[in-house]
């Protein structure tokens, strides 16, 4: 230890908390958060001004960035070369900032996440919104203090004209905290403002008629409203923003276009890893990713295979891609050198108080200044009144001191005005130059009193303010980039799963699948059909439904309960394979079968599900009718649809509005009709009311048709494979509770009724034997014949075999698909439009 030194043992736990606190206030302080005043942070305001300093403004010739950053470093910014060139490109960003404050001339970046050229190749010089942002700094409207080795002054603050805080936005991670501030449009914050300065007491709300919402450099789409709501009151909000898209066909294929990104968004980062995502195949139905930007705008084009549904595409990028990103607000900045929380009106009032002080220190210089002058003007005034004695004074006189004394004794005057005179130069003795200075005198005396009355005057003030930033938007207003999408919210499933029309089998085991319409193939009537499904031994299809993915579907149990399942979530399979069993999607009993099912619209729709019946038809005859939002609170376990008798079991459940008739057979041929209003609402837990008598003890019903038009045909099927189309009138209306009357002759050939269905010429039918085997046909090519015939072969039966269900397909739109063989094997096969179909008897 040298001589002269000495050791002070210090605790290490008070050194480093004591070290850490210095550290953490001087970012805290000094780099990392804006000013609230003028939205700058100590780079960017060290950078502007270093420009100011070397007198590189917008009408003058740009200077070497390598220039512009040596002045910087060396005077006030001792921090390294690369934070203030970055800060400097930055500022030069058309993507990185809304307002840009350096003009650039060179490789700055790009989009892309290219880093800017070096700074001894680029060039730059200040913008002219970034002058406004430094104007009237020499006029000692704000604080300068010494800069790090106390040689130069810096200002504390800039006197800015612009709300650049608000405008600009500002990032940065301190110690314990940060600041995501978001940036917003020129003319929108200068509304607002204006608007605060009318009225203190302004409510956020009505700020948010004026500032609607960020306004982000990128453009984009703000999706949903609710996070921008959120960030404008608190201070601290999430806002979702979607790219800007549309749908294109190029080169005959369907293509999503992209013309605007989310703010901050890196786009070759985001296109990679979109197309790794298409890659894994985590993303289904794109072909292939251009970028096609150049220098007029940006052009992403995602190119779609034949298949895709381009909005199930579009939603499955959002989800999954930096086409949807979010915003996380959190407006931190320094308040009288304090970090604290802002809302939208504790910015503006932040910076309107800020612009207050600008403007009366302002104007106090300003004064000063013209006091001076008019007192040195009155001096002059009083020499050239008396020329010749002045000129005698100064000509008598040993030396410039001795003059000024005797025109200070002679005429009164102070120090400064005797000096002026001495130094006046006899052009001024001219009598132009001495109606020159009365006029000046004027005009200076006219200043001063205004400016006398502005310091006076409160309301004189904050009109100045007004103008200025009228002028401000004048110049530099400009229209939204980012567009705002208000009722936009999170993507739900729904979203990301096309509304397809699908068919859902369950077998006589219980298995379940649900399968694309366009895999089943039309045939002629007659053949021998396609293999369907593989089913266990002796299992085979009993249930076939054509049903859209996102409708709701409710399972209707042989023991009279109720389950709830949307159609998308039942597993997809091929139309080969068995499916799930139902018991692993929906707790039922496993003595208990899934009978029918209906399919609804949306079930919080509260005029829906109040205009709208369930009525369900069991083997033994019974009807009942019960209103369908005693169904639209489902339960995990099901509820209750309807009580069961003993010996009887659930059949069918149909949707209803309430005004349609019901058709209920039976096994023995008989049928009978009926209105639905002969069958009062019941609640969930009645058992019903006779619906049609039965013939004999072993006979059972094995359909209910529910019909709203009246130009219906109703088409009936035996398990051997016949079946026939007969005219709605055939069948006259009786009494809810008769035995029918004959709707198909039975014999040993026709074998039991099977099937009853309503039925168009628009219609197909899809016929399922016990075998597994599947045939589809065109309700046309069967002619409409009288209720007593016993119809015409439908589908050839081999061996044992029997028609295990039927059921009908709504045909919108299809396309001729000759194959080779002869005509019994030419197929209508669905296209990809050939997707609207109706599960049967859904009103709606």
């Amino acid at each position: 230890m040298a001589e002269g030194e000495k050791l002070i043992p210090i605790n290490i736990e008070d050194e480093m908390k004591s070290s850490y606190i210095d550290y953490s206030m001087s970012v805290i302080v000094s780099r990392a958060l804006p000013d609230v005043r003028d939205g700058l942070k100590p780079v960017h305001r060290r950078v502007l001004y270093g420009m100011y300093e070397l007198g590189v403004f917008s009408n003058r010739a740009h200077k070497k960035s390598a220039r512009i950053v040596g002045e910087v470093l060396g005077k006030y910014h001792p921090h390294g070369d690369t934070s203030v060139y970055d800060a400097m490109v930055r500022m030069a960003q058309e993507w990185s900032l809304r307002y840009l404050l350096v003009d650039g001339q060179g490789n700055f970046g790009s989009v892309d996440g290219d880093s800017p050229a070096a700074m001894r190749y680029t060039e730059a010089r200040m913008r002219k919104i970034a002058e406004e942002i430094m104007a009237d700094i020499d006029k000692e409207t704000v604080d300068f203090q010494l800069n790090f080795d106390d040689t130069l002054e810096e200002p504390k603050v800039m006197p800015t004209k612009v709300p650049t805080l608000l405008i600009n936005g500002a990032s940065g991670i301190a110690v314990g905290m940060a600041t995501n501030m978001a940036p917003h449009n020129l003319s929108e914050v200068v509304d607002g403002t204006l608007a605060y300065i009318d009225n203190n007491d302004i409510e956020i709300d009505e700020l948010m008629h004026h500032i609607k919402a960020p306004d982000f450099p990128t453009g984009g789409t703000i999706y949903g409203y609710e996070g921008v709501r959120e960030a404008f009151k608190t201070g601290r909000g999430r806002i979702v923003m979607r790219a800007k898209v549309n749908f294109e066909e190029v080169d005959g294929r369907e293509c999503i276009v992209v013309t605007e990104i989310p703010y901050q968004v890196n786009k070759a980062d985001m296109i990679k890893k979109t197309a790794d995502l298409v890659n894994e195949k985590k993303i289904d139905g794109i072909s292939n990713i251009r970028d096609e930007s150049d220098r007029n705008g940006m052009r992403i084009v995602y190119i779609l295979r034949r298949d895709a549904v381009p909005n199930v595409v579009l939603n499955t990028l959002y989800k999954y891609t930096q086409l949807q990103s979010s915003f996380s607000v959190n407006n931190i900045a320094l308040v009288n050198g304090r970090p604290q929380l802002l809302n939208l009106k504790d910015l503006i009032h932040h910076f309107v108080e800020h612009r207050h002080e600008v403007v009366t220190r302002r104007a106090q210089y300003e004064l000063r200044k013209a006091e001076e002058r008019a007192h040195i003007l009155e001096g002059l005034i009083i020499a050239s009144d008396n020329i010749d004695e002045v000129i005698q004074l100064i000509r008598s006189s040993s030396n410039t001191d001795e003059a000024r004394e005797k025109l200070i004794a002679r005429f009164n005057l102070s120090e400064i005005q005797a000096k002026a005179i001495v130094e006046m130069r006899l052009r001024q003795l001219t009598g132009l130059e001495q109606d020159k200075l009365r006029a000046e005198y004027e005009e200076i005396m006219k200043l001063i009193a205004h400016l006398k009355e502005l310091l006076a005057s409160k309301e004189m003030r904050m009109a100045l303010i007004k103008e200025e930033l009228t002028e401000i938007k004048d110049k530099y207003g400009d229209e939204r980039r980012s567009t705002i999408e208000y009722s936009g919210g999170d993507v739900s499933i729904e979203d990301l799963i096309a509304d397809e029309n699908v068919v859902i089998t369950i077998s006589h085991a219980g298995y379940i699948k649900r399968t694309n319409l366009s895999e089943y193939k039309t045939q002629n009537r007659g053949g021998v059909g396609q293999k369907g499904v593989a089913t266990r031994d002796q299992d085979f299809l009993e249930h076939l439904f054509v049903a859209t993915n996102h409708q709701y579907m409710m399972f209707f149990t042989q023991k009279g309960k109720c389950f709830w399942m949307r159609v998308y979530e039942i597993p997809e399979g091929t139309k080969t394979s068995k499916g799930r069993a139902i018991q692993n999607l929906i707790n039922i009993e496993n003595d208990d079968k899934v009978k029918a099912f209906i399919c609804t619209q949306d079930l919080k729709n509260q005029d829906y599900i109040n205009s709208h019946y369930v009525i369900m038809a069991t083997k033994q005859g019974q009807v009942k009718k019960t209103l369908l939002e005693q169904y639209s609170r489902p339960r995990v376990n099901g509820i209750a649809a309807i009580t069961i008798k003993e010996d009887d079991e659930l059949l069918e459940a149909k949707l209803t509005n309430g005004e349609s008739q019901i058709l209920i057979a039976v096994k023995s041929g008989k049928l009978v009709r009926f209105e639905e209003n002969k069958t009062r609402p019941m609640g969930r837990s009645a058992s019903g009311v006779r619906g049609i008598t039965l013939g004999h003890e072993k006979d059972e019903v094995i359909g209910m048709v529910s019909v709203n038009d009246m130009e219906s045909e109703i088409l009936v099927v035996s398990e051997n494979g016949y079946g026939k189309r007969s005219s709605l009138e055939d069948y006259r209306i009786t009494n809810r509770g008769g035995k029918g009357v004959k709707t198909l002759n039975i014999t040993d050939k026709t074998g039991e009724l099977i099937s009853i269905n309503n039925v168009t010429d628009a219609d197909d039918l899809m016929i399922i034997n016990k075998s597994g085997l599947t045939i589809r046909m065109e309700v046309s090519d069967l002619r409409v014949m009288g209720r007593a015939t016993q119809g015409v072969r439908l589908i050839n039966i081999k061996g044992n075999d029997s028609i295990a269900a039927v059921t009908k397909v709504i045909r919108e739109e299809q396309v001729i698909d000759e194959t080779e063989g002869d005509g019994e094997n030419t197929a209508l096969e669905a296209s990809t439009n050939d997707d609207v179909t109706e599960v049967e008897n859904t009103e709606e």
